[in-house]
């Protein structure tokens, strides 16, 4: 069994046209994610599946592996499984999705997705959250929620505020925000992509609940650290910011040393 990175790619975005060539911090994006994934350490390849040669092109600039593949998939997951074909993966194979704008995807985290969804072999996929308390984001849309079972089983996604309370003086709860990282089998893939979509996906339009709907099970992994996707030229300054913040906090502790 060899564990697989897969970035889709794709350069046409509604709200960010290029997107994954968007200069942050003077990088494009989609160099910033290869790289911050190659950190895991966990891969036989890491890829980036890609529908525009000016993508795979920065990747190789930097020495990476770049893959062309069709502009017609619908969705990441489907552009995803085209490339396990054309990579000729084995059904028992294990792959990696990663979101191609997760500048600062928590690369410790997906080592440990990874390890705990080996060990829960009753799991079809494993996935990633963050245990946060930022009450705007527990209410913005835009921020999927999870909840699980005691046994860290996914038992719903949502966009919606889950859990809520109703008792409202308590403060800000604290919640499962879902970061956008899957493992599954190559195998478990293929299955997916002919599992019929369902109501709640539907209504939610999160793919993930397609498996749930269809009585499959997710691990859901914590990650000690959040993750800042980018969907907005507002999220590229953002995320601008905390690079540079880190990176004088880095300087600081050099100077110290």
């Amino acid at each position: 069994m060899k564990v697989y990175g897969i970035i889709p790619a794709r350069y046409g975005s509604s709200r960010l046209p290029g997107k994954p060539l968007r200069l942050i911090a003077g990088k494009p994006m989609i160099v910033r994610v290869y790289e911050r994934a190659q950190k895991a350490g966990c891969w036989e390849k890491l890829v980036v599946a890609t529908d525009d040669v000016r993508i795979k092109e920065a990747i190789e600039s930097v020495g990476g592996t770049g893959l062309m593949t069709s502009r017609s998939h619908p969705s990441g997951t489907d552009r995803l499984a085209e490339a396990c074909e054309l990579l000729n993966l084995n059904d028992e194979d294990l792959v990696v999705n990663i979101q191609g704008d997760e500048p600062l995807l928590p690369y410790n985290a997906i080592g440990s997705m990874v390890d705990t969804f080996k060990r829960n072999p009753v799991a079809s996929m494993g996935t990633l959250a963050f245990r946060a308390t930022n009450q705007q984001e527990f209410t913005d849309v835009n921020v999927v929620k999870v909840v699980t079972d005691r046994n860290n089983y996914a038992l719903y996604f949502s966009r919606a505020p889950i859990p809520l309370s109703r008792a409202p003086d308590t403060g800000p709860p604290d919640f499962l925000k879902h970061l956008g990282f899957y493992v599954y089998s190559v195998n478990f893939l293929k299955l997916y992509r002919k599992l019929p979509r369902g109501h709640l996906e539907r209504i939610e339009k999160l793919e993930q609940l397609r498996v749930l709907e269809n009585g499959y099970r997710i691990i859901v992994a914590l990650s000690d650290t959040d993750s800042h996707g980018v969907d907005t030229v507002t999220d590229i300054a953002r995320v601008e910011k905390i690079i540079e913040k880190q990176s004088s906090l880095c300087h600081q502790s050099q100077k110290e040393f």
